[in-house]
């Protein structure tokens, strides 16, 4: 069963803005799946018409076989959101906050406790519970919004950047615990300008851009469309010599760290021989960039190009 069934879903403000071009998108019961796309290409739109907050000019969307039409209350009954902005009470305690969330759903207040209990173990503040949320941190605001989201204990979790704003650390463990919970059933939509987030965590990934689903397919073949790979190296001795790398395009940073390209077709392993045949020893190894924001750009370059051919037409 689909989690998400969008057919020929198209939206136009009263401005003449047309936000959505009749997209069709499926999203798997149990997939963790990435909607990306630059700012105002259709992703909070297309969330929006999904959890009922936004009216849709035309097309279809059902969840979990629920047209969000005929079985509005059903369908949004079984999804939990976590938007971008904070749209809590500041002065409510934590546990006001989340018991209020179960209790719009029906859930008796005992079992809403236990919810309670165990996401905000989950989540590392159990023990702010009966504190006013604007005395927590940033990161830990956005904690709070996944454990209210999580309150009804939704089938489907639509995270809107969900670690925007927060340190590495932070992130993650947002990391982990949102893997858990999808490998735990929980289909999860994500939103989200980290690439690397969306390429560490996602399984499947459609990319919009000017209302239209430009891609969409598996995580691991988009990213194998790569060609090249950008890795830097730190060295741990200056370099006192020139060097050779036949068939490789580098470029000395400083003398202790380089810029290297690999194509496809080359060896990294092919790379680190000709580094050790001539006494280059390295000490660490990045990518400069990840391979789906590469490949992302683009994607989004060239429909651009598309999108102005068509207009000269």
């Amino acid at each position: 069963m689909n989690a998400i069934s969008v057919r020929n879903l198209t939206k136009i403000y009263s401005n003449g803005f047309t936000a959505l071009k009749a997209i069709n998108l499926d999203v798997a019961e149990g997939d963790f799946f990435a909607l990306l796309g630059q700012n105002g290409a259709g992703k909070s739109t297309t969330i929006g018409i999904i959890c009922s907050l936004v009216n849709k000019t035309s097309g279809k969307v059902s969840v979990f076989g629920y047209d969000t039409d005929t079985h509005m209350t059903k369908a949004k009954s079984l999804i939990g959101i976590v938007p971008q902005e904070m749209n809590f009470g500041i002065f409510d305690k934590i546990n006001n906050t989340l018991i209020n969330q179960a209790g719009y759903y029906g859930i008796p207040k005992r079992i809403a406790e236990q919810r309670m209990e165990k996401y905000l173990n989950y989540l590392g503040i159990w023990e702010m519970r009966n504190q006013p949320a604007y005395k927590l941190s940033g990161g830990m605001k956005r904690r709070l919004m996944i454990a209210r989201a999580l309150m009804s204990e939704p089938r489907l979790l639509i995270l809107d950047e969900p670690t925007a704003g927060v340190d590495i650390e932070l992130r993650h463990t947002l990391w982990k615990f949102l893997t858990e919970l999808n490998k735990a059933g929980t289909t999860i939509i994500l939103t989200t300008h980290y690439l690397e987030e969306a390429e560490q965590l996602c399984k499947n990934v459609a990319i919009i851009d000017h209302g239209e689903i430009i891609e969409n397919e598996n995580m691991k073949s988009l990213i194998n469309r790569t060609s090249i790979q950008t890795l830097l190296l730190d060295l741990a001795h200056p370099l006192k010599q020139n060097i050779q790398l036949d068939g490789y395009h580098y470029r000395l940073l400083d003398d202790t760290s380089m810029e290297v390209e690999i194509h496809k077709q080359q060896s990294i392993n092919q790379l680190f021989y000709f580094l050790n045949q001539q006494n280059i020893t390295i000490t660490s190894m990045r990518n400069k960039s990840n391979r789906l924001e590469e490949l992302f750009i683009h994607l989004i370059s060239e429909n651009k190009i598309n999108i102005q051919q068509q207009e000269l037409k």
